[in-house]
């Protein structure tokens, strides 16, 4: 910030010399009037000049100027944004599902062992039917027809 200021100083006082050169009037003169009154039209034309380069009008050119450069960008990225959101979305919607799935099958094992528990209990009243059908006489089917010769 100094350094900018500095530099407009600098730049103001070259352009103060500049005048004085264009005026005919050089640094150094006799006239102590005559210097006084150049110095002051250089001054008045500076500061007109600063006023000129730093009128809203400009700044507010400027600041439109960048906006136009720089807003076709940041659509696009507004819109890559919103493209990686619904993504995000998705992929947070599947994973969650995922993590509810595994905990239900987590839970799940107490079924599983139910299940199991049936499975044994019948497989073992069907040994047990079968075993007492094995030892019974057989039930002979009513009035089969017979295929011998």
């Amino acid at each position: 910030m100094i350094t900018t200021i500095r530099k407009k100083l600098q730049s103001a006082d070259t352009l103060r010399l500049q005048l004085f050169v264009l005026l005919g009037v050089y640094y150094i003169m006799e006239d102590q009037e005559m210097q006084l009154k150049v110095r002051r039209v250089t001054d008045k034309f500076t500061e007109s000049m600063y006023v000129l380069a730093n009128e809203p009008s400009v700044a507010l050119y400027r600041l439109q100027e960048h906006v136009r450069r720089s807003l076709p960008e940041l659509v696009q990225h507004k819109t890559d944004m919103q493209s990686w959101e619904e993504q995000s979305q998705g992929a947070i919607y599947s994973v969650e599902y995922a993590c509810s799935a595994v905990k239900s099958m987590t839970n799940s094992s107490l079924y599983f062992k139910n299940i199991d528990g049936l499975l044994r209990q019948a497989i073992s009243m069907k040994e047990q039917i079968s075993n007492s059908q094995g030892r019974s006489p057989p039930v002979s089917a009513p009035h089969a027809p017979s295929t011998s010769s």
